[in-house]
């Protein structure tokens, strides 16, 4: 009767856990648990404030029936205790503050998740002093890597997948471009060769690491389970968010780790795809741990929802846990922009529009929002310089401070330096940028229209 007892006592120990975790997540959300309790069947059952009850499924297994006293005296044996249901012992139990679980979540990245192996054809001297004596050619093949499935059409199996650049490059490529013309795509679950799927090159860019492939008419599309990713905007995550990376690690297959975001928004410069050329990134900080072959794969919130591409990590002794991800803000700006421009065209690069401004932060802070307990960092973004003859020669002066642009209706306000500069991959030729700007402690309007002359690949 003792282990019994125990039982109840530990069942009892955990739904009050339960119940104090489970209100504290959700009254942050404005409606908190009004009870909590453990059904006939081993499952949670939540009613809230507002009415509404919730079922988060099986915690803990049912308890054995006590054994019947013996006819001599002789006490029974208990009945077993129920065994715990599966995710339900004690402080295993991982709950958002939507009620998802992070499973599900994972599960959600998972089905907009494809594996990516691009294969190569370059040619090697072999022997000879002059260029092309005893050249062969030789077929190499990536590492692996990964991408996302950011638009899909499953009736007609096509789609439009997000992967890095450098997955797609290779320098000693036959290709005039250097771009894989042997692209195979595989989903998650069906990672053999039977199941690959040919993908073409759309466009991409050499400076933001980001390249668009085409799916079509695939079959084993059409009969998947897989989906276009949600997105969450990255200008939303905060430092300490859940940050999930899902990709094709060493090239072994489709898998998942986690971690929280470290630095939401800083600059890292490296040797590009090309070998060559020096380039910046702007990317967020992870502690995620990220492998070879997770370039052009997902990190996704606790929500399941893309939050960046991940396209790096650092491997030097004494480093533990930077890896790093353009943030989807970003790799969904460049995504648009290449199959706006480059989808059905000749056209191969992100054309980004150039206002022809040097923008600098002549100020910046954290700001505590005591609403909801978070920190964020503002800067006041200032024009550093503007370059003659450009689209703003004559309309903005240096140390003009830009508060804000609507484009289409839409206004951005400037918080970030960053945001003016992400905001020219998403106007086209023909958009009219409404500024406004302080200028010596006045509100000034700027409307500046956007030409093809102003347009520059990247």
């Amino acid at each position: 009767m003792k282990t019994k007892l125990f039982s109840i006592l530990c069942i009892i120990c955990l739904l009050l856990s339960l119940t104090l975790t489970l209100s504290s997540c959700f009254e942050s959300a404005g409606k908190g648990i009004l009870s909590a309790e453990v059904n006939e069947s081993g499952e949670l059952i939540l009613q809230y404030t507002d009415g509404t009850i919730q079922n988060l499924g099986l915690v803990v297994g049912k308890d054995g029936v006590d054994g019947k006293d013996g006819a001599d005296g002789k006490d029974g044996a208990d009945g077993k205790d129920g065994v715990d249901g599966k995710d339900g012992a004690a402080g295993s139990l991982v709950i958002t503050s939507d009620g998802s679980s992070t499973s599900a979540a994972i599960a959600k990245g998972l089905r907009s998740t494809v594996s990516i192996i691009s294969y190569f054809e370059a040619s090697v001297q072999s022997g000879g002093w002059f260029p092309g004596s005893n050249q062969t050619t030789t077929k190499k093949y990536s590492a692996g890597g990964s991408g996302v499935i950011y638009q899909l059409d499953k009736n007609e199996g096509d789609a439009f997948i997000i992967t890095n650049y450098h997955v797609v490059y290779d320098a000693s490529s036959n290709t005039t471009n250097g771009i894989s013309n042997d692209i195979n795509v595989y989903l998650y679950g069906s990672e053999f060769e039977e199941k690959s799927i040919k993908a073409t090159y759309v466009g991409g860019s050499l400076y933001y690491d980001i390249a668009v492939l085409r799916v079509e008419d695939s079959e084993i599309l059409k009969s998947s389970d897989m989906r276009a990713v949600d997105i969450t905007d990255s200008d939303e995550v905060f430092v300490g968010d859940t940050a999930i990376a899902i990709g094709n690690a060493q090239g072994l297959g489709i898998s998942t780790t986690s971690g929280i975001v470290s630095v939401d928004s800083e600059h890292i410069s490296m040797i590009a795809a090309n070998g060559k050329t020096e380039v910046t990134f702007r990317v967020m900080r992870v502690d995620t741990a990220v492998n070879s072959g997770n370039s052009g794969g997902g990190l996704y919130d606790e929500k399941g929802n893309l939050i960046g591409i991940v396209n790096a990590k650092i491997v030097y002794d004494g480093v533990e846990n930077i890896g790093y991800a353009i943030p989807s803000s970003v790799a969904v700006s460049v995504a648009k922009n290449i199959i706006d421009y480059c989808y059905g065209t000749d056209v191969e690069r992100v054309q980004r529009a150039l206002l022809g401004i040097t923008v600098s932060t002549s100020d910046s802070k954290a700001v505590y929002d005591s609403a909801t307990g978070l920190l964020s960092i503002e800067e006041v973004v200032s024009v550093y310089e503007v370059t003659s003859g450009s689209l703003s020669d004559g309309k903005l002066q240096a140390e003009d401070i830009l508060v804000s642009a609507t484009i289409n209706g839409i206004t951005t306000k400037f918080t970030r330096q960053y945001h003016i500069i992400d905001m020219m991959l998403d106007v086209r030729v023909g958009d009219v940028v409404a500024l406004e700007v302080q200028r010596g402690g006045e509100t000034v309007s700027v409307s500046i229209t956007i030409t093809e002359e102003s347009l520059t690949e990247y």
